[in-house]
């Protein structure tokens, strides 16, 4: 069944997320092909010659983005002009893979009721397939331990942003342990500052910190302001903040792998 694929993002007024949504896109679309059989790369490039990677005259899968939130239309509305260009281009079925890092409403109620209503509007002449969510990825793990082992520190926490909704942190209190790490939150606590100063007090001298978001952004500005106050604050420990996941070849090679599985 020949697929076309759509990357739904969270959106922002900033517009790096959106520009690092599209890299990470193309990034998909050569890791797709890569682990793809001929025959199918073969099969796209007879239905559409737009999918053609100009500069190298080759075949790619056909991957676009969409957001949640500050799009022009709504997601479901996007995700039913997606499907029915998909269709028209001789395509049996798009694929929809929310670039969520948690199961939170986004992931588990608003993707999947956009999904629903795109589904009703277009019928059965396209299926429409959504996987559940990035961070449900067991190889999320193996991502994030590349990240931390950067810092070559024994003192870890995977920072989060949070949720204040029953069971919504479950998840970071599970991986993070699996990384060697404590979870500290960007909007509940434990807060960053507290689980600094635990370690802090525990004689850690390094302390290397790994948000746990997608791209860089609003909020990971304001952590790097935050650790820079903090290194004043804490002057005999030295704080090494890492970066997010961003769109690198790794996290697009999960992606398609999660995509082709």
């Amino acid at each position: 069944m020949l697929s076309a694929y759509l990357l739904i993002f969270h959106g922002s007024r900033d517009p790096r997320p959106q520009i690092a949504a599209e890299a990470l896109a193309q990034k998909v679309a050569l890791q797709l092909k890569q682990q793809a059989p001929p025959s199918r790369i073969e099969g796209v490039a007879r239905r559409s010659t737009t999918l053609l990677l100009a500069e190298r005259g080759t075949a790619l899968p056909w991957v676009e983005t969409a957001t949640l939130e500050f799009a022009p239309i709504p997601l479901h509305e996007r995700i039913e002009q997606f499907a029915r260009t998909a269709k028209a281009r001789g395509f049996s079925q798009i694929e929809i893979l929310p670039q969520f890092l948690l199961s939170g409403v986004h992931a588990t109620e608003d993707i999947p009721q956009a999904v629903a209503q795109a589904r009703d509007r277009v019928g059965k002449t396209i299926k429409i397939k959504l996987n559940p969510h990035i961070g449900s990825n067991p190889k999320i793990v193996s991502l994030l331990s590349e990240k931390f082992q950067q810092f070559n520190t024994s003192a870890r926490i995977l920072l989060s942003h949070g949720s204040r909704r029953p069971g919504g942190n479950q998840e970071i209190e599970t991986l993070a342990p699996q990384l060697g790490a404590i979870p500290a939150y960007w909007s509940i606590a434990p807060d960053l500052p507290t689980q600094i100063q635990i370690l802090v007090n525990a004689g850690y001298p390094q302390i290397g910190i790994q948000p746990y978001f997608l791209f860089s952004g609003g909020i990971t500005d304001a952590i790097a302001r935050q650790i820079q106050h903090l290194q004043f604050q804490f002057p005999h420990a030295q704080l090494l903040l890492g970066h997010p996941l961003g769109a690198t070849p790794e996290l697009a090679a999960l992606i398609a792998k999660t995509l082709n599985s």
